[in-house]
């Protein structure tokens, strides 16, 4: 058995497509291990989510939004930051 490296990311949409494709009997479980490279239970974590509804585009869209959201506070604190500091060296 091969070694893949460091682990490796799959998209949301790469996971909703094979939980439906597995679900709908396009693809089996084993199929779908040797053809992505997949681990079993990765598989089963991933249809367990889909069976709860967890796995969905719009978590992964809120997630990324969650994440900007925090950035762009970070840099409004520097901006405000950057701004008294330019005022007090003005002033002296």
């Amino acid at each position: 058995m091969k070694s893949r490296g460091p682990y490796r990311r799959h998209s949301t949409p790469f996971k909703l497509q094979l939980c439906q494709d597995i679900r709908s009997g396009v693809i089996g479980r084993r199929d779908a291990q040797r053809t992505y490279g997949v681990s079993a239970n990765l598989i089963q974590l991933w249809l367990t989510q889909f069976d709860r509804g967890e796995l969905s585009d719009e978590e992964a869209e809120a997630s990324v939004i969650a994440e900007y959201e925090a950035q762009i506070a970070a840099l409004e604190r520097k901006v405000g930051q950057l701004t008294m500091e330019l005022d007090l060296v003005k002033k002296t």
